[in-house]
Formats: C-alpha cells, structure tokens, sequence
C-alpha cells in the first residue's frame, strides 16, 4: 500500500517518523500547487491514510487484492442499532489487523452520529514501531433508522 521510496531531502536524524512509518504517495491523487509534481505523505499521516483507504474500500473493489477492505458500504441499508454497530467494530478490527501491519489497533468504537443516518467509527491504535498512540473517525452510512446508544 505504501511505497518505499519517497521524495529526496527526507528529514535528517537519527530516525524520523518517515524512516520508522513510511513514505508514499498522497491520496487523494492531486498534484502539489507550487511545483506541479505529485504530492507525498509519510510518517503518522500516511498510517492514517491507509486506515481511511481501507475503510472506505469494499472486497471485490480491487483487481489485484480482491480481498482488501473492510466493507463497510454492505451497512448502507441496514438499521443504525447497536448490534449493527457492533458487526461494524468487528469488521473494522478484522480488516485493520489484516491489511494493517503498522499499527496494534487498541478499540474500535462505533456511535451513533449527529444524523440519524450515520454511524462515527473511532478507531485507536499504536503504532507498532514506536509505540505511539494515535486515532482515527470515519462515518459510514446506515439507513437512518435510530436504535438508541452503544
């Protein structure tokens, strides 16, 4: 998911968050206003990217890894009650544990949003290499139907 190489003049030092996370490339691809050329992300960010890339990915969605991604979409027509929010946390800590080997994911929450509607992931984690914490809110869609509180 990540690509080794990244741009030249990468932080100096004994080991920056680039050298123990990770560089790659920006998502969304947009290239960078100032120079034209493609926009990188590295260290803590590019983790968070990918926990976003995999839960916004349905199975079946990639050619080439027909397995990657957690699914969340299948909950679009579903009723936004707290069992329907549990099989979400399940489904979200299955997915990161696979696709994921930077981080050690610590809880996975999952509420019910403002709108009823909507259900907010919030998913903790440490990153394995330094052991730094760090989190993540998604909201994935439900069919609005409230069923009270997790």
């Amino acid at each position: 998911m990540s690509i080794s190489t990244g741009p030249a003049g990468r932080p100096a030092g004994p080991e920056s968050a680039a050298d123990r996370l990770g560089t790659g490339v920006a998502f969304p691809f947009v290239p960078d206003p100032g120079t034209g050329s493609i926009m990188w992300s590295s260290g803590a960010a590019l983790v968070r990217q990918s926990i976003r890339l995999i839960l916004a990915t349905q199975p079946t969605e990639r050619v080439m890894r027909p397995t990657f991604g957690a699914g969340l979409r299948r909950y679009l027509m579903d009723p936004n009650t707290p069992a329907v929010r549990a099989q979400i946390a399940l489904d979200v800590q299955a997915a990161l544990q696979t696709w994921e080997p930077r981080i050690t994911v610590t809880s996975v929450d999952v509420a019910p949003g403002e709108d009823p509607a909507e259900a907010l992931v919030t998913v903790r984690y440490v990153h394995v290499r330094d052991l730094t914490p760090d989190s993540v809110t998604a909201t994935v869609p439900a069919s609005g139907t409230a069923g009270g509180t997790a």
